[in-house]
């Protein structure tokens, strides 16, 4: 590692997601006492802070003790953009890795200009991850953002073509590595020399990639003319129901659950709970017809302490006159065939 008091060589700007592979690139870049500025992203679909994924790991314990500069930077409706409607298509499920990369190195190169930095770099490994890190889409994520020359990979450097740092001088590529594929053995090597001991598994972290929460995305984007952000937190919860095209029902799982769906409802969401006994937590969005009210309770009876009982009463808690509605616990059979 470079002397911190010793005057640096140059200055880069770094993805930085908190994972494993970032942090060693970032650890590669400041043993050739480079300056570091690292740029932390988050978004609606994961990559929390509070995360243990390599998507959303707090970056400010490996900031500090390494000596670099965190900044944070929320995506927001730029990246709902792109998840809607991605140009270079998605992976497995609703995840738009391309897009999604070429959005963060536009910011990133933004921010490099900005400081008057050298280079911006990632902890990408070539092959790693095919929706995104073949040499193919490395390439062409290079040619989307104009940074050609300027974007280096330590962990793949030796792999790829030499870059504009690497070529001056300012950095020497014999110390950057030549990683390629899916294992993490030269990494965790690294991370031992280091003295890297905690850094997250290396799974995605990000919700687009998850199946369940795709669907859920997929029916939320076919029925939703204007979504929100609160529309998209509370595909994090829950279960979701679709009754009818314009109405859906989502029913807390506990009382994490129910916290959460009543931070998000709005005021246009019904809210329904069997009050006297263990209950969830139910919203109904979309058509509140008094025949979606009562399928919506039978949902809620479905999931409440009394579900073996015929009959349960549920009230609509979210109506200042409270009317209650005597309803049998739904069927899975039924649940079934709206369940999202």
């Amino acid at each position: 590692m470079s002397n911190s008091s010793e005057k640096k060589r140059g200055h880069a700007v770094a993805l930085f997601s908190g994972g494993l592979d970032s942090a060693l690139a970032v650890l590669l870049i400041l043993r050739q006492n480079i300056e570091v500025t690292a740029l932390t992203f988050m978004t609606h679909f994961g990559c929390d802070l509070g995360d243990r994924s390599s998507c959303g790991s707090n970056p400010y314990p490996a900031a500090e003790k390494y000596g670099f500069n965190v900044k944070l930077m929320h995506l927001g409706e730029k990246f709902v953009e792109i998840v809607k409607n991605p140009k270079h298509g998605r992976g497995k499920n609703m995840n738009p890795c391309t897009d999604c990369r070429i959005l963060m190195l536009n910011e990133g190169k933004e921010l490099m200009e900005m400081l008057g930095a050298d280079f911006i770099f990632t902890g990408e490994v070539l092959g790693q991850r095919p929706m995104s890190q073949l040499k193919d889409k490395l390439n062409l994520t290079e040619r989307e953002t104009g940074l050609k020359g300027k974007l280096v990979r330590p962990l793949s450097a030796k792999l790829l073509k030499p870059t504009e740092p690497e070529l001056s001088g300012l950095l020497d590529r014999d110390k950057l590595e030549g990683i390629s594929g899916r294992g993490r053995k030269r990494q965790i090597e690294m991370a031992e020399q280091f003295g890297l001991q905690d850094y997250p598994s290396p799974a995605s972290g990000c919700l687009l990639t998850d199946e369940s929460y795709s669907n859920r995305l997929r029916d939320l984007l076919a029925h939703t003319d204007h979504i929100g952000f609160d529309d998209l937190n509370l595909l994090r919860v829950g279960r979701h129901f679709r009754l009818d095209r314009n109405t859906k029902v989502i029913v807390g799982r506990n009382e994490p659950d129910n916290l959460q769906i009543m931070a998000y409802k709005q005021p246009h969401h019904f809210v329904l709970e069997a009050v006297e006994i263990g209950s969830p937590i139910t919203l109904l969005i979309g058509d509140t017809s008094e025949d979606n009210i009562k399928k919506a309770a039978m949902i809620t009876a479905r999931y409440s302490s009394d579900k073996s009982l015929p009959s349960v009463r549920v009230t609509l808690t979210s109506d200042e006159s409270n009317p209650a509605y005597d309803v049998p616990p739904a069927e899975d059979k039924d649940l079934a065939l709206v369940r999202v």
